[in-house]
């Protein structure tokens, strides 16, 4: 048992889970993904595709015949993970695509690994494909090669990703997804509810929404209504999160831009049709360092919604990520953040030292800011972020809390979240005694006993 550490990426998705046992002769190939959830659906979509043509999937290079890299792209630091990550995959297996958002610039995955099979962009499954056939060509047995009615998931199998959009029409300079993923690209309501409807069947017990810009779902279709079960379903984020929230599994909503109609979210949380959690990348609070960033936010409206969120739904969790040394950066604009994140009382909150990013325009911005002067506001921020969640923590003391369980070790301590953590970023409700008979995506009553800056723990409740 580990409690949350204080500097996970906020970034980074869960770690892929793969469990398939190959049959003999069956050709098998590896993958490893890297970055968000996002990326980790597209990572899913391929060995769905994979699996129906009789591949088999390694958790690892040991077996494989060829090896798939999904990359990231975000940071400087994230390229160089990818391409460690491909030139690790090149040692030990030898046979390399590459896809994903690193994969949108080629030239600078060839230029330090020339002898990889094949590169594509992000979320170009044909071309995998079709990387994966010329190195590995199919071999299916129509008689047991049958795919599972949910594809293939690299989750848990009680939570899910449900990736609702593609790409993202902000122009923050210090973000180039929008020139590797594209601009918005909304799927039909009626098709993300269908396959939200086919995980929920399949026992998931936890949907959590993501894109790049949740908040503008269906801006490019024009809210466009499609057919679902007896009537017609809009795509707009709303109506998506109310009937995503009558199919009866938890619905998470990730990277939801504040806009004034977000509001319209929170009586959905205060009725229990989705939960009490909003994850929104503020970013920073200065009017300046957010003009300087081109965000489409304004901190003091920020504060006014929050305060009128709360009075809607007292229990709502708010999550959020911030840049600090942002190009420019004055001590007194870091200290305006600080003082908006006394004020604001998040409850989750990640947080980056700025880097730059080849092609983001922040890299041409004036002032950048030494190395030890970000670390040292990060170390401030970070002191002051872990201080509000411990007291939030605190308060939590004595109540009752329905959490889901994720796992249970070889001790029997049961590793659990309640309504106000997503998976791998945020907390941990820890259970060690009385959960025999308790088994991953149960949903059980505790009473909350301990807490820390991070984590709680508690005692199962009927």
């Amino acid at each position: 048992m580990t409690a949350n550490p204080p500097d996970l990426r906020p970034d980074l998705a869960p770690r892929a889970r793969i469990n398939d046992a190959p049959r003999p002769g069956q050709p098998t190939i590896g993958m490893v993904s890297l970055g968000c959830p996002k990326a980790l659906v597209d990572s899913e979509r391929i060995l769905t595709r994979l699996r129906a043509e009789g591949y088999a999937i390694s958790p690892d290079y040991s077996g494989a015949e060829a090896v798939i890299v999904n990359t990231c792209g975000f940071l400087d630091s994230a390229k160089a993970e990818s391409l460690d990550a491909i030139g690790e995959a090149l040692k030990e297996n030898g046979r390399v695509i590459v896809t994903g958002c690193l994969g949108a610039e080629p030239e600078y995955i060839t230029g330090t690994h020339p002898k990889v099979l094949a590169v594509t962009g992000p979320h170009q499954y044909e071309q995998v494909l079709d990387a994966v056939h010329t190195a590995v060509p199919p071999a299916p047995d129509p008689f047991i090669d049958l795919l599972p009615a949910s594809g293939v998931s690299l989750t848990p199998r009680h939570y899910s990703y449900l990736k609702i959009s593609e790409g993202c029409n902000h122009k923050c300079k210090f973000c180039i997804i929008p020139d590797m993923r594209g601009r918005l690209v909304s799927r039909p309501a009626n098709a993300v509810l269908r396959e939200a409807e086919r995980l929920v069947d399949a026992g998931v017990k936890e949907l959590l929404v993501i894109s790049q810009d949740t908040s503008a779902y269906g801006v490019d279709i024009k809210h466009a209504n499609s057919p679902w079960q007896n009537g017609e379903a809009r795509a707009h984020i709303t109506d998506l999160a109310r009937n995503l929230g009558s199919l009866g599994a938890w619905v998470r909503l990730h990277y939801v831009y504040p806009y004034p109609f977000v509001r319209d979210l929170i009586p959905l949380m205060a009725d229990g049709l989705v939960l009490p959690y909003l994850d929104i990348p503020f970013q920073h609070a200065h009017p300046d360092t957010l003009k300087r960033m081109a965000r489409p936010a304004a901190a003091a409206r920020t504060l006014d919604e929050i305060v009128a969120w709360r009075d809607v739904c007292p229990d709502i969790t708010l999550r959020s990520t911030f840049i600090v040394g942002y190009p420019g950066e004055t001590e007194d604009e870091f200290q305006t953040l600080l003082d908006w994140l006394d004020e604001a009382q998040l409850d989750r909150v990640g947080c980056f030292q700025y880097e730059n990013v080849e092609g983001a325009r922040a890299n041409d911005l004036p002032d950048h800011i030494p190395a030890e002067i970000k670390q040292d506001r990060w170390d401030r921020f970070m002191e002051k972020a872990q201080a509000i969640s411990e007291a939030k923590l605190a308060k939590k003391v004595g109540t009752l809390q329905q959490v889901i369980v994720d796992e249970i070790d070889a001790d029997g301590i049961a590793t659990c979240r309640t309504k106000a953590d997503a998976p791998e970023i945020d907390g941990n409700l820890f259970i060690d005694e009385g959960t025999d008979g308790l088994n991953p995506g149960d949903l059980v009553t505790v009473e909350v006993d301990e807490a820390s800056e991070y984590d709680l723990w508690g005692q199962i409740r009927q």
